[in-house]
């Protein structure tokens, strides 16, 4: 663990969940803000947030989350049988959007942009961009480069590496 002031960020985002993909996006955006170095690495289904006909797409993960709660039910857990029913995700996804624009936080899209134009760094996954047959042209344009696990670790040096 390091000591002192953190200086650089490399986040992991794996998940391409909603709920997988916000915490780095608000992780990299505000160490942005805190004048801290920050990259993001799409990998598997998180790589669906860069993908430009995909991360205004992105949907609440509701089968078998036992975490899943009513935000306006004071913490009512719902039985994980009901993210199973049909709507269940766009339901649960436009309650969350409507908690987050309340909040003032962007859609994905514009997340991305926002981080990248902070100076904070995207980057997808080589062996995942391979595995589901992607080209450059299907990332948003805020994708800095594809890089390799190597590539990755590489340009991390001296990072705190958080897997959100």
């Amino acid at each position: 663990m390091s000591e002192g002031k953190i200086k650089k960020v490399s986040l992991v985002c794996s998940k391409g969940s909603l709920e997988g993909i916000y915490p780095a996006l608000i992780m990299a955006n505000g160490a942005r803000m805190e004048g801290i170095e920050a990259s993001i690495f799409f990998t598997f289904f998180g790589l669906y947030a860069i993908l430009k006909n995909y991360n205004d797409k992105i949907k609440i993960a509701t089968v078998g989350n036992p975490a899943m709660r009513v935000p306006d039910a004071k913490g009512m857990a719902l039985p994980t049988w009901m993210g199973a029913l049909p709507g269940m995700s766009a339901f649960a996804t436009k309650m969350m959007m409507k908690e987050m624009e309340a909040l003032d936080i962007p859609p994905i899209p514009e997340f991305i942009e926002m981080i990248h134009d902070a100076g904070g760094k995207i980057y997808a996954c080589k062996a995942t961009v391979d595995m589901f047959h992607l080209n450059l042209e299907d990332f948003c344009p805020q994708m800095e480069k594809v890089l390799t696990v190597g590539e990755f670790y590489e340009l991390s040096a001296g990072a705190e590496i958080i897997f959100t």
